[in-house]
């Protein structure tokens, strides 16, 4: 088990970029959650297995890609902390 950390920048706030990611994070066995930051970009905090954790990005990347600029991301162990994936306000 795997914890990916996105950091997604471009136009990604106010085009449904939260609510397509947790869409398609219901269908990969995930959890963690999506939020705006106040810079401008979202943050996409993500665990489970890493071909699992793959797949949903490479969906947003392929769905949301028009608005997206850059993607940096980190891989750490798992923590274990989320029960589902949701939307963090």
């Amino acid at each position: 088990m795997l914890r990916k950390t996105c950091h997604f920048s471009g136009r990604v706030q106010g085009v449904g970029f939260r609510y397509t990611v947790k869409n398609i994070a219901l269908q990969y066995d995930v959890q963690g959650y999506v939020r705006n930051l106040p810079d401008g970009r979202v943050e996409l905090v993500m665990e489970g297995p890493d071909d699992q954790l793959d797949g949903l990005l490479h969906d947003v990347r392929d769905r949301m890609q028009t608005y997206i600029q850059t993607v940096d991301q980190q891989t750490l162990p798992a923590t274990g902390e989320f029960g589902h994936f949701y939307i963090k306000h």
